[in-house]
């Protein structure tokens, strides 16, 4: 068995479906973050059979909306003092801004960068969003590859 020491304070983000947990880790930037980071990858799980876990020695900032579009299943957990303090269970989230981008050449948000890229969930159990602009629908999986 693998044994990753504990984690005085920082972050274990846990029930990542096996093999999205190089998404996450890639999303984040942790290959160039200067604290201790674990990614273990096809860990056994009970509930899942297998899973992705990445465990960092500090707090970042954590956009939880796009960890949700990756993996609504995932579970961000907060230690303290080798505690869990906080436990966050994600989802899919309803409206996205600036993570998806938007394809039909003809939206106001292909000319003017200035405008936001906004999405609304259209289908959760597809993973689809449709641009607030031009309804243009675009799958979570097209931008997560």
């Amino acid at each position: 068995m693998l044994n990753i020491a504990k984690i005085k304070n920082g972050i274990v983000i846990d029930h990542i479906r096996a093999g999205q947990g190089i998404k996450v880790f890639n999303w984040l930037g942790l290959d160039k973050t200067p604290h201790t980071v674990a990614f273990v990858v096809n860990a056994t799980s009970s509930v899942m059979g297998r899973k992705d876990i990445i465990k960092i020695d500090n707090t970042i900032a954590i956009n939880f909306d796009v960890l949700g579009l990756i993996d609504p299943n995932i579970t961000v957990n907060i230690i303290e003092e080798e505690r869990i303090c906080e436990k966050i269970a994600l989802e899919l989230p309803k409206r996205v801004e600036n993570v998806l981008i938007c394809k039909n050449p003809r939206c106001i948000t292909s000319t003017e960068s200035y405008i936001p890229q906004v999405f609304h969930i259209e289908n959760p159990e597809l993973r689809t969003y449709r641009c607030e602009y031009c309804d243009e629908i675009q799958s979570v999986g097209d931008f997560f590859r």
